[in-house]
């Protein structure tokens, strides 16, 4: 039962006051000039006023309500190293008993786990989320079991009550971790893009400076090592050699004693994109089909084209002076010589021997494309005469020969059983509706693989690979035909994009390949094949463990299988002789980023209320009830601020002074001043 004294004034304040001013200036007045009786007019003056002012007598019936105490638990991975864990069992345990045996104590335990992606620990947001589901007038304390890792400390709280942080680790932990200052997201093929790299050590290091090295992997290849000096800041330049996703690793050895590998390794992924396409267009004569290269090409404007084309065959003797025919020579021995190794692709078109083009500088080429280049003979009747190019030394890489027999018929190109898995060609829509060509060079002995027939199911394009480089061979000059709507046309520029790019290498016309898409910790496994059976799909995790997938056929020729990976990190994938790597978030996650323990994260969120920060490596410190305002913390101790909250249960208001008894006082005191004024 609680008693306390209100006021119910019958008139205003400001009203009260002013008679209150008033009767003392009388009084005053009283005195100076000697009455006998100001004494009793005062206490009648007291009286009214009294009155006036309504005083009340409440009493209340309140039911004390308990303190409430946060406990927010770091379950973080940064928590899982060394001997934290057990520092936050005897820690749990130890401050529950603690809790316990504080009368009239709950105790509101929050686990902080792993945020998602790259958030790291949100311990504050926990906080604030556990505070918001409480009456912040009962919370008494807050306190942190962390590493002080926190990746939202500037997030914005007002705590009702002081916060502690009871910090796990030790002050004699080091690390080491690999730190990626700069990595663009996209870089230009063949173009060297430069990557900041850090080496970097962290609390009690035993020794500073030194060397370290460093071991640099690209898509899961064989390492390249450096010896790099630590604390420094180096630029490493890289070149990718492919386009799309090039998974570049780095990684440096584990030292003794250091507190975890985990962030001795960084993981970039960077798109490689060509600058642009350098196609070299090579024309036998003028035909209708001629210009539908040229425009296809030309419209591409990622597409530098050079075309050479012979208009006018040695043959041909119409009188016109040599010197009125062209402006300039064009330059073969610089095309065709010095500057071959700058295209990424070269086409020749209905092209046969007239005497030219010398015979090296088609062995050039031929050599050009068992270095790497990509050459693409759109034959014509010319590939069928004695004149064929077949009959230079681009035989070395053409993938057929000519039977020297021309059809002359309509007939309708279809995709082969291979052609149906082959990435160039599977999955090329409206096959049953494509236009008829009209001709078709006969082939014999073809090599490689055959993707389209045509006449009789003879082979029309046929793709093969020589030394580092690729050639495609398309046995008609009526591909023409589907960019002019004849009979309703065909995919004649998708089939050139991707003839283009299986030769150029990208990735995701190869044949035989093994990829994974990701999203957050799922990874959809791929492979692409040309035989009929695919066996299961080994994943390599980020601590070494296997597992083996059976992978599914979705398509011709792809197989598919989805994973879910326990960590983050890179994954490698295996299946024969396929292999590939794919990362699910970074290989050194957020929490691994900063491992060595510390307050300064916080010092700016306890300070206010003069919270404390104390080592679980010295003990667990011992509750103190504080009041609000003084130290909250010492040596050994953390304070819990009581905050005395209740529920009124009833309450009961009566009259301090009735008014019968306020006018009988007022009267008595005036009497026994007038009487006393008339004695005298």
């Amino acid at each position: 039962m609680t008693q306390t004294i209100l006021f119910d004034p019958l008139l205003p304040w400001s009203v009260i006051w002013a008679i209150g001013g008033v009767t003392l200036a009388t009084l005053l007045l009283g005195v100076w000039k000697g009455l006998s009786g100001w004494a009793l007019r005062a206490m009648a003056a007291l009286v009214l006023l009294a009155a006036l002012s309504g005083p009340v007598h409440q009493s209340e019936d309140r039911a004390p309500f308990s303190d409430i105490v946060i406990v927010a638990e770091d379950q973080t991975a940064s928590q899982q190293l060394r001997d934290r864990p057990g520092q936050m069992a005897g820690a749990r345990s130890q401050l529950k008993a603690a809790l316990a045996a504080r009368p009239g104590t709950e105790v509101r335990w929050v686990t902080v786990a792993d945020g998602e992606g790259a958030e790291g620990t949100r311990l504050m947001t926990a906080v604030t989320q556990a505070l918001a589901d409480e009456p912040r007038a009962r919370v008494a304390g807050i306190i942190a079991l962390s590493d002080g890792q926190v990746h939202d400390a500037d997030l914005p709280v007002h705590l009702p009550a002081p916060m502690h942080l009871l910090l796990t680790g030790r002050e004699d932990d080091w690390d080491r971790r690999l730190i990626v200052r700069n990595a663009p997201g996209f870089a230009i093929i063949g173009e060297p893009v430069k990557l900041t790299l850090r080496i970097e050590d962290q609390g009690a290091v035993p020794s500073e400076g030194g060397f370290a090295e460093l071991a640099v992997s690209v898509a899961g290849g064989p390492p390249q090592r450096f010896t790099l000096p630590v604390g420094v800041d180096f630029e490493l330049p890289m070149v990718l050699q492919h386009g799309g996703r090039n998974v570049i690793q780095f990684s440096v050895p584990e030292e003794p004693g250091e507190l975890t590998a985990r962030n001795n390794a960084a993981l970039v992924q960077i798109n490689g994109v060509r600058d642009r396409l350098r196609v070299l267009l090579v024309s036998g004569e003028p035909h209708a089909g001629g210009r539908t290269w040229r425009n296809l090409l030309k419209s591409d404007s990622a597409v530098d084209l050079v075309h050479f084309t012979i208009l006018r065959p040695p043959e041909k003797q119409d009188g016109v002076p040599v010197e009125e025919l062209s402006l300039i020579a064009f330059p073969t021995r610089e095309l065709f010589l010095e500057k071959i190794e700058d295209f990424d692709l070269i086409i020749f078109d209905r092209y046969k021997r007239r005497g030219i083009l010398p015979a090296v500088y088609l062995d050039n080429v031929a050599n050009y494309a068992m270095n790497g280049g990509a050459v693409l003979v759109a034959a014509g009747p010319d590939f069928a005469s004695a004149d064929s190019i077949y009959r230079s030394p681009l035989s070395l890489i053409l993938p057929a020969e000519p039977s020297a027999r021309v059809l002359e018929q309509a007939f309708r190109p279809a995709i082969t059983d291979l052609g149906q898995q082959h990435p160039v060609t599977s999955g090329l829509e409206g096959e049953t509706d494509w236009g008829r060509w009209l001709r078709q060079i006969e082939l014999r002995a073809p090599e490689g693989h055959v993707l389209m027939s045509g006449a009789g199911e003879r082979p029309l394009l046929v793709l093969n690979r020589v030394g580092e480089g690729r050639v495609a061979l398309l046995a008609s000059d009526h591909a023409w035909l589907w960019s002019r709507g004849y009979e309703g046309g065909g995919p004649q520029l998708e089939l050139l994009r991707r003839l283009a790019h299986w030769m150029m290498k990208e990735p995701e016309l190869e044949e035989e390949a093994l990829w994974a898409e990701t999203s957050g910790q799922q990874m959809r496994i791929l492979r692409r094949s040309l035989s009929h059976r695919i066996g299961p799909v080994t994943v390599t995790n980020p601590d070494g463990s296997t597992v083996g997938l059976a992978l599914r056929q979705t398509a011709p020729g792809l197989w598919e299988a989805r994973y879910e990976g326990p960590e983050q990190g890179l994954y490698r994938l295996q299946e024969g002789q396929a292999n590939a790597v794919a990362g699910l978030g970074p290989a050194a996650p957020k929490e691994f980023e900063e491992t060595i323990a510390t307050d300064t994260l916080l010092a700016p969120v306890l300070a206010p209320l003069r919270g404390g920060v104390l080592r679980l490596e010295d003990g667990l410190p011992v509750l103190r009830n504080v009041r609000a305002g003084r130290p909250a913390s010492g040596r050994g101790w953390i304070g819990l601020t009581p905050r005395d909250a209740y529920e009124t249960l009833s309450v009961s208001q009566g009259p301090l002074l009735p008014g019968w008894l306020a006018l009988l006082l007022a009267s008595f005191f005036i009497v026994a001043a007038w009487l006393r004024e008339g004695q005298r």
